[in-house]
């Protein structure tokens, strides 16, 4: 299994309205072809940055998945309402490791 760490810097000020907007709109698009583990914002750091990870159960079904979404016409309405919130974005894979 790969993890994927998605950070999004917003415009200040613009969290709620674009949370509000990734939960209605984004989130049941995405939800089906990644798993979400978590949603965080940022408190400290970075600030107006909100992180998502996803889990994959590989690379190869990582890159299926997020080319079956990048061509879901949904998916791009989508990407057009939130693209002005945006001022950057970081992809960053995490690869699970046992300590046990």
């Amino acid at each position: 299994m790969i993890s994927e760490e998605r950070k999004y810097r917003l415009v200040p000020g613009s969290m709620a309205e674009f949370i509000s907007l990734y939960k209605a709109e984004g989130y049941p698009i995405i939800s089906r072809y990644a798993t979400l583990v978590g949603c965080w914002t940022h408190e400290s750091g970075v600030l107006n940055t909100i992180s998502f990870i996803w889990s994959y159960d590989s690379f190869v079904e990582r890159d299926r998945q997020r080319q079956l979404l990048a061509a879901n016409p949904q998916w791009q309405d989508f990407n057009r309402k939130i693209i002005g919130f945006i001022t950057f974005q970081e992809s960053i894979f995490l690869k699970s490791i046992s300590l046990s």
